[in-house]
This record gives structure tokens, C-alpha cells and sequence, in this order.
């Protein structure tokens, strides 16, 4: 396969779920798009929770797992 098309028609002949997996490949190759305010606003979160964590006043991981678990059940 070697043009868009033959890709194109090589999808649609796919099932919903295979559509879905490639789709969810596709989007894990795209590279993340920050533009430059978004970037420094990221940096400045982490510097913000550096300080924070610092301070002592951190969640222990334990307590981060144990809250993502709880999530990831509802």
C-alpha cells in the first residue's frame, strides 16, 4: 500500500473495533502540538508543585495509586 487511497479503502473494509484500534494508534504517532503560552503555563504547573512538594506538603504515591484505582473502578 502506497497511496492514500489504497490505504482509504484498505480502512473501510476494516470492523468497528479494528477502525477503533487504528485509530487509537494513529493518534498515539501524532506529535503533542503546545504553543508556546500553553508550554509555559505547563512549566510553570511543574515548578508550582516542585515548591509545593518541597514544602511537604506532597500526596505520597501510595495515596496518588490508590485514588487512580479508585477512578479507573467507576
Amino acid at each position: 500500500m502506497n497511496t492514500l487511497l489504497e490505504i482509504q479503502d484498505a480502512v473501510s473494509q476494516l470492523s468497528g473495533e479494528q477502525k477503533r484500534a487504528l485509530s487509537l494508534w494513529l493518534n498515539s504517532q501524532m506529535e503533542p502540538e503546545f504553543d508556546v503560552a500553553a508550554e509555559e503555563q505547563l512549566l510553570k504547573s511543574l515548578d508550582r508543585a516542585l515548591h509545593e512538594v518541597d514544602a511537604g506538603r506532597g500526596v505520597a504515591i501510595e495515596e496518588v495509586r490508590k485514588q487512580v484505582a479508585s477512578w479507573a473502578a467507576k
